[in-house]
């Protein structure tokens, strides 16, 4: 009896000997006299050394830059080459590749963050013809895409008036969009793409004659849920205090103002905020600012025009033909202010009064939005317009508004 006594106690002492060696890897005797303080931080060491895996392979494809300045998708590197993506460096800790997506003439865009360049990308290219892509939408609930000319040098249009005759950028199957030409890089435009996934949207640029024309549009596919999706019926969309906007085309050398243009700019309003100044942008290449150019000869000085008509304010000349709308600007140095305030402003000086002073000018309608239109004439009254370029900072509700 004594030794089946025994025999159960030393089985009961070496399962409680496993159960300690299984939960704690170490000598029991240890356990006893010195507690839990004399163990070793390794296991918890070599929890961290393997879970960082975790951490930086993503289940999904987050965003990378490649060397060469595209944006592209962090994905394993089989992956990229299945999707026929090209490889552009090791991304997420040497996990992924950034994996770039190109297409040019005739291809068909399938995934997020695109490219649309030109045949022979990133030499230039002088062949004629209409080079298009296809855009499907990754998910029925693609809302809007969104490109973003990050190389773009077509054709100018040409002198007289200001059209696109040589070379053309066209977009179907989307919202209206002005068709536009010459050098817009840096800019960007917001596709409202419908509802489905039936409705593909095609990019064409169309060229003719001789030109070293250069371009590369990446394609953003927005859900209709996005935080970053643009309000409804904004061709561009701005999302800072504080930026700058400007009209196709637009530089202070040898830009023009594109005719036949229709569209909105969009600035959202940020929290806090009640109000908006504009100020036309420095310019450094001449004598007399060209920075706001939309009507009238800019070869020499041309006032400010304000008023579509029935305008409140003295000597107001009406801009009918080529105009920018702000609503109800106003000069913001005026103390008291103008009781009266224009929403149409054009000529060859940016203020909120006729005249040939260039003044900031503020506004508290909202939503911040700006409206740019052009006729298809130019001459003989309109000759060598720039077109338009305006920083803008946000002004908070204490600040009178």
């Amino acid at each position: 009896m004594l030794q089946l006594q025994l025999a159960v106690l030393t089985s009961l002492l070496v399962l409680a000997t496993c159960k300690v060696h299984k939960q704690v890897p170490t000598n029991s005797w240890r356990d006893m006299l010195f507690g839990s303080k004399w163990l070793t931080p390794a296991p918890r060491w070599r929890e961290s050394k393997f879970l960082p895996i975790f951490a930086l392979v993503p289940i999904g494809p987050g965003s990378c830059s490649a060397p060469s300045g595209e944006q592209g998708n962090c994905i394993p590197s089989k992956d990229c080459v299945l999707r026929n993506g090209i490889p552009a460096g090791p991304c997420g800790g040497g996990y992924g590749v950034c994996c770039i997506f190109l297409q040019t003439c005739g291809g068909v865009i399938r995934e997020n963050s695109t490219y649309f360049v030109n045949p022979n990308h990133p030499d230039v290219y002088d062949g004629t013809g209409s080079c298009q892509v296809t855009v499907q939408k990754l998910h029925p609930d693609i809302c809007q895409l969104r490109l973003d000319l990050d190389m773009f040098s077509i054709a100018p249009p040409e002198a007289a008036n200001h059209l696109c005759n040589q070379d053309q950028l066209l977009i179907s199957g989307g919202s209206p969009t002005p068709t536009i030409c010459g050098s817009s890089t840096g800019d960007h435009m917001y596709i409202d793409a419908g509802l489905g996934q039936s409705n593909p949207i095609v990019l064409s640029v169309i060229t003719s004659g001789s030109f070293p024309r250069l371009w590369r549009i990446r394609v953003t596919q927005i859900h209709c849920g996005s935080i970053s999706r643009a309000d409804q019926g904004c061709l561009q969309y701005y999302t800072a205090i504080s930026g700058r906007v400007r009209s196709f085309n637009y530089n202070t050398v040898g830009g023009r103002q594109l005719s036949n243009q229709d569209y909105s700019i969009c600035i959202r309003n940020e929290r806090n905020f009640c109000g908006i100044q504009y100020n036309a942008c420095p310019d450094l290449e001449n004598n007399r600012s060209r920075a706001f150019t939309l009507s009238g000869n800019s070869n020499n000085p041309v006032p400010t025009m304000v008023g579509g008509g029935g305008s409140v304010l003295p000597n107001a000349n009406g801009c009918v033909s080529d105009w920018l709308l702000i609503g109800c600007i106003r000069s913001a140095d005026r103390i008291p202010p103008l009781p009266g305030c224009e929403d149409r402003v054009c000529g060859g000086t940016f203020s909120a009064e006729a005249g040939m002073l260039a003044k900031t000018v503020q506004s508290s309608v909202r939503p911040f939005r700006l409206y740019f239109h052009t006729d298809g004439v130019e001459a003989p009254n309109d000759i060598d317009n720039r077109g338009f370029c305006l920083d803008y900072v946000q002004q908070p509700c204490t600040n009178g508004f």
